[in-house]
């Protein structure tokens, strides 16, 4: 006689999803509520789905906010819990992927659900963060985009971004977003081959970058700027361009003496000796000038 048989079946998932949204910020049955962003907006939500969908929300609704009353009580507080470091539509984003598995993103935010969701170890939203963030990426937001991927081990992200650049980089540098960079993401940029840039055009961009971290960090333009400096490919500069380089210099002491010597003894040599092969390498968008051809056996 056989035995009895099992399986597992599925209903509509649109229509699951779709009830399971109803319930997102909705105060009905709610057991818990927050109170988001500098606009004090409160969202609802319950507790049973926060921790069954999140690890990061389990311990943090397992437990009293400090102060509260119910801290020695072995009924969970229904809060209200503070958050306010979090946009409330970066927040709800998060909510509405832990209810329903999906998310609603637009460009405004996307950066910063994704940081949410590597806060709150939410691989899953990450992943399509990253998706819609490369599928939609500007040049106006692709130091933003770039900058994240570094800070949050976007591997992937990363060299979607840093391709973008290269297929623009003539726009990208005028961007707010380049100017927001940090020293170690610029330099990382500036390493690449196919930047579509004249070297001139890089300096001086590099030079407008400086003066702004200076000031926001308040710390000389020097400082800020040694780690970027050292990719800049002087030796690609003509003779003419090395002497007005100098005369900026002088104001704000951007690059190194010995830098600018470096690239002065690439010519009066007619090759890059004592230069890094790397920095005497044209790179896409560089602008052909009549000693490169003496630079070319040496990068070779």
């Amino acid at each position: 006689m056989a035995g009895p048989c099992s399986a597992r079946l599925q209903g509509d998932v649109a229509a699951f999803t779709a009830a399971l949204r109803t319930l997102v910020n909705n105060p009905q049955f709610s057991d818990v509520m927050f109170v988001v962003g500098r606009e004090q907006q409160k969202v609802f939500a319950h507790r049973c789905v926060l921790a069954c969908r999140c690890q990061a929300f389990r311990g943090m609704l397992g437990q009293a906010p400090a102060g509260s009353q119910d801290s020695s009580s072995s009924v969970p507080p229904q809060g209200p819990f503070i958050l306010g470091n979090v946009q409330p539509e970066v927040f709800l984003a998060v909510i509405e992927f832990l209810y329903t598995n999906s998310v609603t993103l637009n460009s405004h935010i996307a950066l910063e659900v994704l940081t949410s969701s590597v806060e709150y170890g939410l691989q899953d939203l990450c992943k399509l963060c990253v998706k819609f963030i490369k599928d939609t990426l500007s040049v106006e937001q692709v130091c933003e985009a770039l900058q994240a991927a570094v800070t949050y081990g976007q591997a992937d992200l990363q060299q979607h971004c840093l391709a973008f650049i290269e297929g623009c980089t003539a726009a990208v540098v005028r961007t707010q977003g380049f100017r927001e960079l940090s020293d170690v993401v610029l330099a990382r940029v500036l390493r690449s081959d196919r930047l579509a840039v004249d070297e001139l055009d890089l300096v001086q961009a590099v030079r407008e970058w400086a003066h702004v971290s200076s000031a926001v960090l308040e710390r000389p333009v020097p400082e800020v700027a040694a780690l970027p400096v050292r990719e800049l490919r002087l030796p690609l500069l003509a003779p003419s361009e090395l002497v007005t380089l100098e005369s900026y210099n002088q104001q704000d002491l951007l690059i190194p003496v010995e830098n600018i010597a470096a690239a002065w003894r690439a010519h009066a040599l007619r090759k890059g000796s004592g230069v890094p092969s790397r920095l005497c390498r044209p790179r896409r968008g560089t602008r052909p000038r009549d000693h490169h051809r003496h630079l070319e056996p040496h990068a070779k």
